[in-house]
């Protein structure tokens, strides 16, 4: 018989609250909407949700005696203290595939917004300039797009990019050769191979140790003159000063990000304060110690505000029909666990 769970989701937005719930009956489910606060957890939890934007560290973890699982309502989850769950034996549950589509839309539409200069475009019409001059953009068609990890997103943006007549190339340190011929596309020998080829580069790998800083400034001297990035899986897998010196040396010409790193001082706007002359600060007080935070807060905003990026707020995956796949996987997680089935635990990854 399934046991009734005290759940808590934090980061759930206010419309999707219901269909959480209705999807969750039976249980007694406490929903925030705002990011996970340790404060407002209820000590009682045993089963506590949350999207990446939340962080579970050891602090948390130690501060709910009757946990008993974590899901997160993503496929990343190095927000995600897993040696501390491990030590409490605690399951850790992640959504496998929810927005394979979704996100592989969303790069090609920061492709395609930057080949046309779309955002100045739009911008100055509103601003009431109806003039083409300055605006001239790149056909994707004849062009060379590497794609970085030919998982599930990586191959549903090579089988979307089919149609545009481009030459796709990839790199995966554990490439699946039969997909070569399935979606018409070549694996290049190396990353570095596929950096000086690439027209067009996008990123679709997992945040890990080995992958953090993949773009970095020693390889970023290698990409091809006047190439594009496109990143919409984890902001540490760039290294945001090396893209800065590509964008302002000439060697990026521009870049869609729908990620930054420590993206979260950008998040919540009670952790940006504001300078005496009104410009954001992008730091809170209690971050003012932490170099790193300091340095990537500074980078961000340059990244933010250059005029050769694109940078949406982390929105890739944030469609109604992938909503509804997350809180489905995730209430299908929950419910397995209640009687006595773990299912997609990433503990043992």
């Amino acid at each position: 018989m399934a046991k009734k769970l005290n759940c808590s989701f934090f980061g759930v937005m206010t419309h999707f609250t219901k269909y959480l719930k209705a999807q969750l009956k039976g249980h007694k489910i406490t929903v925030v909407s705002k990011i996970l606060d340790l404060e407002k957890i209820d000590k009682k939890t045993e089963v506590l949700g949350v999207f990446v934007d939340s962080k579970i560290d050891k602090e948390v973890i130690q501060s709910l005696p009757n946990l008993k699982l974590i899901v997160t309502m993503s496929t990343g989850f190095d927000h995600i203290d897993l040696a501390e769950a491990r030590k409490r034996k605690i399951p850790v549950c992640n959504v496998p595939t929810y927005g394979e589509n979704t996100v592989a839309e969303h790069a090609i539409s920061l492709m395609l917004a930057l080949s046309r200069q779309l955002f100045p475009s739009i911008k100055r019409v509103k601003e009431g300039v109806y003039d083409y001059h300055g605006l001239r953009g790149f056909d994707i068609k004849g062009k060379t797009i590497g794609i970085i990890g030919t998982g599930h997103i990586g191959q549903h943006v090579i089988k979307r990019l089919a149609g545009f007549e481009a030459e796709i190339i990839a790199y995966d340190p554990f490439p699946r050769k039969e997909l070569e011929t399935e979606f018409n596309f070549r694996y290049v020998k190396n990353l570095d191979e596929l950096l000086k080829k690439s027209d067009i580069i996008t990123l679709h790998v997992p945040l890990f140790p080995e992958t953090y800083h993949l773009i970095n400034k020693k390889n970023i001297k290698k990409v091809k003159k006047g190439s594009y990035i496109i990143n919409t899986a984890r902001g540490g897998l760039i290294d945001p000063e090396a893209l800065v010196w590509g964008l302002e040396s000439g060697r990026i010409a521009g870049a869609g990000l729908d990620v930054l790193e420590d993206e979260e001082i950008e998040q919540d706007p009670a952790n940006i304060f504001y300078s005496e002359t009104g410009e954001r600060g992008g730091l809170s007080l209690d971050m003012i110690k932490d170099e790193k935070i300091i340095k990537n807060s500074l980078l961000n905003n340059i990244l933010i505000d250059h005029q050769n990026t694109l940078v949406t707020p982390h929105n890739a995956f944030n469609s109604t029909e992938a909503i509804e796949r997350i809180i489905n996987t995730t209430a299908e997680n929950i419910h397995s666990f209640a009687s006595g089935k773990v299912i997609n635990d990433v503990t043992g990854k």
